[in-house]
Parts: C-alpha cells; structure tokens; sequence
C-alpha cells in the first residue's frame, strides 16, 4: 500500500538513462519479462503531439521488441489505413528509392518530414533489405484518411476496391465505377476546410454523398457475398485488404 501517488511512482517506477543503451534495454526488458506471455500488442502513449523526443524513444522501444521479443509490427498515428501502402512498399523495396518520395504521401499533415518517422522508416527499411531476417517488418497507419487538415475524399479507398474488383470481373466492377464515379465528382468538394466551422458546407450532406453511401453497401455486399469465388481467383490477403478498403470507404462517408 502507499501513501501518496508520488509513493506509488517511487516504489514501482522502473528507472533507466536514455544515454545508456544497456540501462534502457534492461529496463525495457524487465517490463517486458512481467507482462504475461500472451501480451501480443503494446500501446506507447505520446506526451506531446508532434514532439521529436518522444518519437525517437518510441524507435528505441520498437527496435528492442523487434530484435529481442520477435515483434514485427508498428502501427502509428500520422499515417492512415491507405498512406501506409506507400510506406510498405518503400520498406520492401518495391517502391521508390528514397525517403523523400514517400514522406508526404505515406504520411499526413507533415508528418513524414520529422526526423523521428524517418529514422523509423529507414531502419525498419534496412532490416528488412537484411536476408537473414526472416519476417518481414510492416508499417501501419490508424489515422483517418486526411488530405492536408481535411478528411480525405473517399475516391482513394473506393478506387483502391474498384481496381480489386475490376482485375477479377471486369464487367461488374466497370458497372460499379460508373455509378459510384457519377456520385463522387471532384476531391475539393469533399476536402473543404470550411466545413469544419459550419457543417452546412460538408458535401456530405448532399444527396449525391446519400446516394455514395448506398453505393458503397451495394459494393460491400457484393464483395461478401461473392467472397469464394473472389478469394479464388485472386487470394485471401488480397481480398481482405479490398474488403478492408471498402469498409474504411464507409467509415469516411460517416
């Protein structure tokens, strides 16, 4: 029992020195050593939003999980479910040769230009460019789709299924596209940062935006509903990334 929350903090803390790389390993160590066995997941809470310090001990952390406790994925803010394609690709080298072709696309509001998500992407990029690593390390983003300080038009994500859809039936997803293009008109319309202040503005009230929505459950339940045969003429990650896709699509109409 303890007397007072600084009580609590003195008798439970675990010290280390950012300085010292062993100090720091062994305490992270330890943390890890008292978590049970069937802890798949750990959250870093960030202190201060947009903050380098905090970032650069988020890598040291992933970095020790990674080459000690068999972690192979990070997902962070600042990215989304469809940026993180682009990184993924610069990681595995089959992308574009350099960070700077992926920092803004592969992240939102600037996020790709501090120097902490770089030296992220870049180690992750030179581990797996290792062939004695048997896993390959993946980057995900949990943001919301975003383009500058507005969300993102969802032409991105339903586009992304409707290429899926397309590759393996091209007459229903060419039918798909025409209705849902009809629909979606100009990404500006759907990126006005005025809406923030006065709703009346948001495209999304708009009974095209109404009409999307429907769209979009229409091209769900197609997906679903014709999931093995889908499954089989492409394959099962292909296809859950398309149903994935479909359903942030719904998310951003929301």
């Amino acid at each position: 029992m303890y007397a007072s929350l600084d009580d609590w903090i003195r008798g439970e803390a675990i010290l280390f020195s950012v300085d010292s790389p062993d100090s720091f390993n062994a305490a992270l160590d330890k943390v890890f050593a008292s978590l049970e066995s069937s802890v798949d997941l750990l959250g870093f809470g960030e202190a201060l939003h947009g903050g380098e310090d905090i970032l650069m001990l988020r890598n040291r952390l992933f970095q020790r999980l990674v080459e000690t406790h068999g972690f192979s994925a990070i997902a962070i803010e600042g990215s989304s479910f469809p940026r993180e394609r682009v990184v993924n690709d610069y990681l595995g080298g089959r992308g574009p040769a350099c960070y700077e072709a992926v920092q803004d696309t592969g992240f939102g509001q600037g996020f790709g230009q501090l120097d902490a998500n770089r030296e992220l992407v870049e180690w992750m990029r030179r581990y797996n460019a290792d062939p004695s690593h048997r896993v390959e390390l993946r980057f995900y983003g949990f943001d919301i789709p975003t383009e500058g300080y507005c969300i993102a038009s969802p032409s991105q994500v339903l586009h992304f299924v409707l290429d899926y859809l397309a590759s393996i039936d091209s007459a229903s997803g060419q039918e798909h596209r025409q209705r849902i293009d009809s629909l979606l008109g100009p990404d500006s319309d759907w990126e006005n940062p005025a809406a923030y202040a006065d709703p009346t503005k948001w495209i999304g009230l708009s009974p095209a935006a109404t009409a999307l929505r429907i769209e979009t459950e229409d091209l769900i339940t197609e997906l679903r509903t014709r999931r093995p045969e889908l499954v089989a003429q492409s394959d099962q990650d292909r296809y859950s990334e398309a149903l994935h896709y479909a359903s942030v699509a719904r998310q951003v109409l929301n």
